[in-house]
């Protein structure tokens, strides 16, 4: 199967030898998605409601650009800096994952990129 690079200018760029997302047939693949604006590149204020919110926003944006959705996503990870914020994340989860929600992973991290609290990546279907 042919590969795709995708890549939107709606979501913040690839910071390293990276891709947004890869399509591969009638999959997705993301890589994953941090609370960054990407308009201003900066990491958005607040706490790990607004990190959650941004960071999944952030990967509609690269789904749209390949064609899909959030409703089209069958697999996500999540990964935050502090297992205690799990609650809050799940409420913020919820606003965006509505229906048939996705299996899921998530997992307490030592750090990540830009030193925020929340980062999600996902495989999604066409």
């Amino acid at each position: 199967m042919e590969l795709e690079i995708i890549s939107t200018d709606k979501a913040p760029a690839a910071i390293g030898p990276y891709s947004q997302a890869v399509k591969c047939g009638n999959t997705i693949y993301t890589s994953g998605a941090i609370p960054v604006d990407p308009a201003s590149g900066n990491v958005v204020a607040g706490g790990v409601a607004q990190q959650a919110e941004q960071a999944i926003k952030n990967l509609a944006e690269v789904l749209k650009g390949a064609g899909a959705g959030l409703e089209k996503v069958v697999k996500t990870t999540v990964f935050i800096k502090d297992m205690n914020d799990f609650g809050v994340i799940n409420e913020v989860y919820k606003k965006f994952f509505t229906d048939n929600f996705p299996a899921r992973s998530c997992v307490e991290v030592a750090r990540l990129p830009k030193d925020v609290l929340i980062e999600i990546e996902c495989i999604a279907v066409l």
